[in-house]
Formats: C-alpha cells, sequence, structure tokens
C-alpha cells in the first residue's frame, strides 16, 4: 500500500492527465488521495512543494529505469541499446519525463521552480530533497551516461563518449520523433530501428563503441 506520501504523488500526477497545472487543486489532491488538505501540506509545504517533488520522482524513476535495464546478464550493447529504446518510448508516454530531458516545460506541467530564499527546510527528508532542486537535462543526461559508463566497464573517457553518443541519439528522437505513419493515425510512431531487441539499434551502438575517434576533444558538445 503506498504511503500518504506517494498516494499524493500519484494523485497530482493523474489529476494532470486532464487539466493543466494551474488548474489542479489542492483540495482535490488531497480528496483523490483519501488524507486531509492538512498531510499535503505537511508532506509538501506548498503547491510549489508538490510540484517540485512530482518532478524529483519522475527524475528519479528514469534514473531507476536506466540502472535496471543495465543490470540485465546481457552483452552490453544490448543493455545500452534497450537504455536508448525505452527512453524514447518512456519519454513519449510521460510528459513530465519528456520535459526533464529536453528542458522544454509548457503551462500544462508543473515547472520546478527553486525553493524561495529564506524559506524553511521541510521537515520531511524527501521533501528537503526534492526542495534542493531538480536536475538539469544536461544533468540528467550525464547521470544516465554515468550510470551506463559504470556498468559497461572502466569509466575512461572513450567508455563516456560512448554512453553519451548513445544516450544524445536517444534524446534527437525525443525531440524531433517520425511523422506519423499516416495522417488518419494522428499519433507518432515509433521506428522498428529504436526496438531496444533488434539488431539495428544494436549494430549502431556497436559501431559507436568500435569508432577510434582522433578528435582531440574530451567532451560532447
Amino acid at each position: 500500500m503506498p504511503t500518504a506520501r506517494e498516494a499524493l504523488l500519484n494523485a497530482a500526477l493523474a489529476a494532470l492527465g486532464g487539466l493543466p497545472w494551474s488548474a489542479v487543486r489542492m483540495v482535490d489532491v488531497a480528496s483523490a488521495a483519501g488524507v486531509s488538505r492538512q498531510t499535503l501540506y505537511n508532506e509538501f509545504g506548498s503547491k510549489e512543494g508538490l510540484a517540485r517533488a512530482l518532478v524529483r520522482r519522475e527524475a528519479d524513476a528514469y534514473l531507476q529505469g536506466v540502472d535496471r535495464l543495465l543490470a540485465r546478464p546481457l552483452p552490453p550493447a544490448r543493455n545500452l541499446a534497450a537504455v536508448a529504446g525505452w527512453t524514447v518510448a518512456e519519454a513519449a508516454a510521460r510528459p513530465l519525463l519528456r520535459a526533464l530531458l529536453t528542458g522544454c516545460w509548457n503551462e500544462r506541467l508543473p515547472t520546478p521552480r527553486p525553493a524561495r530564499a529564506g524559506t524553511r527546510a521541510s521537515a520531511v527528508p524527501a521533501q528537503r530533497r526534492a526542495d534542493a532542486g531538480v536536475p538539469s537535462p544536461a544533468d540528467l543526461l550525464g547521470l544516465a551516461r554515468d550510470r551506463a559508463a559504470s556498468a559497461l566497464g572502466p569509466g575512461d573517457d572513450e567508455t563516456l563518449r560512448s554512453c553519451e553518443v548513445v544516450l544524445r541519439l536517444a534524446l534527437s528522437y525525443v525531440v524531433a520523433p517520425r511523422p506519423p505513419v499516416s495522417p488518419a493515425e494522428g499519433q507518432w510512431a515509433e521506428p522498428e530501428s529504436w526496438s531496444p531487441t533488434t539488431p539495428t539499434i544494436t549494430s549502431v551502438i556497436e559501431t559507436i563503441f568500435r569508432v577510434d575517434t582522433m578528435s582531440p576533444r574530451k567532451t560532447i558538445p
């Protein structure tokens, strides 16, 4: 059974499915979670605190998914391919994750503003962490890259660059997805090459690992 905090976060996320964040009311979130409004304020402090916690949870869930896929007992290229394909699919289905990965927030989403200077720290440890801020797109990409490099072997510069290339390749598809298969469909179709188990993406990633670049640059812009 979820804790009151998780129930409130779930209720807030569900409310976003039909309303812009500006129209989501704290009293309705508390009611949907089956707790009092005071419990909601005790956990998050304010609606802005709830927004920060919601976005923080989304970032954590993404990194946990990356860890889960990298831990599978499969060849490194296949695991990294799974991370790339999963990133594209999850970003398409989860607007908050898509905004975190791209930095493109809109009026329907709870844009995470930092806690105001001088605000008293929350008594809830999880909320203090959320109030400290959420990762930027570059930070989130870097965290995923470092996890991938650590799981795939020595975290040397070449491994880090290879992992970052793969993740940036995935993000390029998040930013500019394939057009609908037909106008009648009206939805974005995921190309077969992005399926985590297809040989196409695995081949691309294996090629990235084989490339011996002569560039003196140590980071990818």
